[in-house]
């Protein structure tokens, strides 16, 4: 009895523990990410290993900045296939036509 209260009370403290740490092993992806990025940026604007405090300062600013707005919702994708399909609606395209004309519009 005492093993089993034991055993359950460890599986508990292990699945609290593992729910505690998953929002850092989710974060931890996105900053390494941002950081491959900055450190390709700064080596394209020559500011390889070695340039010291320019590297410092560019890494800094970098890897603090906001990411840009993303448009709402894939703003320019969705009004492109408003777009697309008001044209095939207007040439009363259908069927593999305008399959075909739809996949042309989009990838313009």
């Amino acid at each position: 009895m005492h093993m089993t209260k034991t055993a359950s009370l460890a599986v508990v403290s292990l699945f609290v523990f593992g729910l505690c740490i998953a929002p850092f092993a989710v974060a931890a992806p996105a900053q390494q990410n941002k950081m491959k990025t900055c450190n390709a940026e700064a080596t394209a604007k020559g500011l390889g290993e070695g340039k010291g405090d320019e590297r410092k300062a560019f890494m800094k600013e970098c890897l603090s900045a906001k990411p840009a707005k993303v448009e709402k919702a894939g703003g320019a994708q969705q009004n492109k296939m408003k777009t697309c399909n008001k044209e095939a609606g207007e040439q009363n395209l259908k069927g593999d036509e305008r399959k075909k004309f739809m996949s042309t519009c989009l990838s313009n």
